[in-house]
């Protein structure tokens, strides 16, 4: 469900990119159900503020360029890799 949502956000903004670029060049703007939810000077400042009303990895969030080829899909995932070494070895295992 998810995946289809950002998929038609992506295309939204796809279709949409001149318009936003007109007026958002350079900021990330954040794209949800097909509106655009606000723009940002930096990617953290437009996840951290929108995660605060949305559940992340609900919305899109894209730079804003006029340029057609910037356009491309990157999918971003907050996993932790922790390390455990065992007592009396220098062996290291993923957690």
């Amino acid at each position: 469900m998810a995946d289809t949502a950002l998929r038609a956000d992506f295309e939204y903004y796809v279709e949409h990119q001149a318009e936003l670029a007109r007026r958002c060049q350079g900021r990330y703007v954040v794209v949800k159900d097909g509106m655009v939810l606000g723009d940002y000077e930096t990617a953290a400042e437009a996840v951290r503020e929108t995660a605060r009303r949305y559940k992340p990895g609900t919305f899109l969030v894209q730079l804003c360029d006029a340029d057609p080829d910037s356009i491309k899909q990157t999918f971003h995932s907050r996993v932790r890799f922790g390390w455990r070494v065992s007592a009396g070895s220098s062996r290291r295992d993923a957690v």
